[in-house]
């Protein structure tokens, strides 16, 4: 198994990825269920749209391997809080450089792993993001706007996660993006149906989403960066356009009011 890394990192196709992985986990006995799917492909829209500074191709293997240890039985604590630190340690087994393993181990922050690396913010975000949208046993999941202040503000409040404000734009974003005919939804919510209509079958989640979700996705996408950067030209090639902008002037404008009526400026 140690070229497993090599492997499967050498692998670009984000679905010919997931379909090693599945064989894995047949082999090996380790997680991998519709969740890591899901989640990946939020990671994978996430990187693309915001266009984060990030090895894409690291950040969506160690996605897909991070939970390679997670247990089903969330009753068990002490195996809930030390699954992401045994699944580094199996990843190092399996000849995963360091930098790999620390980020999977920093998906959570119950091994207090230090500094936090910047690709292990965007598992953070992701795996706590996707468990929130995604129905559990014990409660239905949130909608996409309710998720994101949970997240804010429960989640992760009082720690640092250097993109969760670029995390919280992205998601409301994609929820802008309607997909389907009749009728449409946010992004995030199409890919949520998508997931709650396929089997408990990990293959036909990945290709419904392959072929029902991502082509449709991407174009949309594709058409809103087009449609701004138009915008943009339009703007630029209007020689009307204002120099300055409304609340710029407004506030120059305000001060120099302010100082004709109030004291003498001093123009020593």
């Amino acid at each position: 198994m140690e070229d497993f890394a090599q492997y499967i990192l050498s692998e670009q196709d984000l679905i010919a990825k997931m379909e090693i992985e599945y064989y894995l986990s047949k082999k090996q006995k380790i997680f991998f269920d519709k969740t890591v799917v899901f989640k990946t492909e939020i990671a994978r829209l996430f990187i693309d749209y915001m266009k984060l500074d990030v090895d894409k191709n690291l950040v969506l293997t160690a996605s897909l391997l991070c939970n390679c240890k997670k247990v089903k039985n969330v009753q068990e604590l002490a195996k809930v809080k030390g699954f992401a630190k045994e699944g580094a340690d199996y990843l190092r087994s399996m000849g995963f450089e360091e930098k790999m393993c620390k980020i999977c181990e920093q998906v959570n922050r119950y091994s207090g792993s230090m500094p936090r690396e910047k690709e292990s913010d965007i598992l953070e975000l992701v795996d706590q993001y996707g468990g929130m949208v995604l129905d559990r046993e014990d409660r239905k999941g949130f909608k996409p706007d309710e998720a994101i202040v949970l997240l804010e503000y429960r989640n992760l409040k009082d720690k640092y996660n250097r993109y969760l404000e670029t995390f919280i734009t992205f998601i409301r974003e994609m929820e802008e993006i309607e997909l389907g005919k009749s009728p449409k939804v946010g992004a995030i919510t199409k890919l949520v149906k998508i997931y709650n209509a396929s089997s408990q079958d990990v293959k036909e989640f990945i290709r419904n989403m392959a072929h029902d979700y991502e082509p449709e996705i991407d174009k949309k996408i594709e058409e809103k960066r087009k449609s701004i950067q138009e915008e943009v030209l339009q703007k630029d090639k209007n020689p009307n356009r204002a120099l300055f902008s409304a609340e710029t002037t407004r506030k120059v404008m305000g001060h120099i009011v302010t100082q004709d009526k109030g004291t003498k400026v001093n123009e020593d």
